[in-house]
C-alpha cells in the first residue's frame, strides 16, 4: 500500500475579511505541521452544528487547535462575560469543543496552542480566568502592543516543568523560555487533564490527558512561532508528527483485507 503523508485537520476562524465571512488561519500554524510534523495540513471550517465529526476523525490522523484573537465564550464553563468587549467566535466554539472531545474519545492525536489550549479544557470541563492580569496572584501574560510583532513573539518568560513529567522527559530540561500572548488562562483544570509545565506564578502552561487513547498535548505559548528555529517547538511537533504516523499506520492497517494482514 503507498505511504502518504498523514492528515492533519488545523482550526480554523471564522472573521470578516475585506467585508465577507472567511474561514482563516495564520500561515504560522499551519508550515510547521508541514516542516516539522511531516503531516499534510488541511484547513478544517468552523461550520458547528453542520460539521460531520464522525466522517472528519475517519479522515485524518490529528488535530491542530489554533490560537485565536477570539476567546472562548464563558458560558462553555458555567460563567458571565466579564468584559463585554472580549472578542468571541460562536462558530469556533460551536466546532471544536465538541470535536475535542470526539477526536479524544477516538485516539486520534491532538495538539492544542493557545486558544487551542484553553479550548480543550473547557470542552473536558474546566474553566479559566478570563482576565489573567487582573487576577490576584498572577503576572500579566499579555504581549506589549507597542513592540513590533517580532518583539511581541520574543521570550517572555521562562516555563518550568512537572519534574518527571512526560513533557520534561521530551524536552529534555527542566526549564526553557516562551513567549507570551494571551489575556486568558486556566482557572480550574480539567479532571482529566495532567500540568505538565508552569509559568513562574504557578498558572498552568502545558498539560497533557491522563486516560485519552491518543497523543494529546496543549500549550498555552505559541510554538508556531519561528518554530523551524526553536528546538523546544521543533520537538513539539516532531512527537506529534510521530502520534499522527502511528495513527495512521493503525489506521491504514484496519482497512488491508484480512489475508493481507495475515500475510
Amino acid at each position: 500500500m503507498p505511504s502518504f503523508p498523514p492528515l492533519v485537520a488545523v482550526s480554523t476562524d471564522l472573521k470578516l475579511l475585506a467585508g465577507h465571512p472567511t474561514y482563516a488561519v495564520a500561515q504560522k500554524y499551519v508550515d510547521p505541521v508541514r516542516d516539522l510534523s511531516g503531516c499534510l495540513p488541511l484547513l478544517l471550517p468552523a461550520l458547528g452544528d453542520a460539521l460531520p465529526i464522525d466522517a472528519v476523525l475517519d479522515a485524518v490522523h490529528g488535530l491542530v487547535f489554533t490560537g485565536s484573537p477570539s476567546n472562548v465564550e464563558p458560558r462553555h464553563y458555567g460563567e458571565a462575560l466579564a468584559d463585554p468587549a472580549s472578542p468571541a467566535d460562536p462558530a469556533r466554539d460551536a466546532t471544536t469543543l465538541p470535536l475535542i472531545r470526539a477526536a479524544i474519545a477516538r485516539g486520534v492525536p491532538v495538539f492544542g496552542i493557545c486558544r487551542g489550549f484553553q479550548e480543550i479544557n473547557v470542552a473536558l470541563g474546566g474553566s479559566l480566568l478570563q482576565e489573567v492580569h487582573n487576577t490576584e496572584g498572577f503576572a500579566d501574560h499579555r504581549e506589549d502592543g507597542d513592540l513590533d510583532i517580532a518583539g511581541q513573539y520574543g521570550p517572555a518568560h521562562v516555563v518550568n516543568a512537572v519534574p518527571g513529567g512526560w513533557l520534561h522527559g521530551l524536552v529534555g530540561a527542566p526549564s526553557w523560555e516562551v513567549n507570551s500572548l494571551h489575556g486568558q488562562g486556566i482557572k480550574t483544570l480539567a479532571s482529566d487533564l495532567l500540568a505538565q509545565a508552569h509559568a513562574p506564578d504557578g498558572l498552568v502552561e502545558a498539560y497533557s490527558h491522563l486516560h485519552a487513547p491518543g497523543f494529546l498535548l496543549a500549550v498555552q505559548w505559541h510554538p508556531e512561532w519561528q518554530a523551524t528555529h526553536n528546538p523546544v517547538s521543533r520537538k513539539l511537533f516532531g512527537a506529534f508528527g510521530d502520534a499522527c504516523r502511528d495513527h495512521a499506520n493503525r489506521h491504514r492497517e484496519r482497512l488491508r483485507p484480512p489475508e493481507a494482514r495475515a500475510a
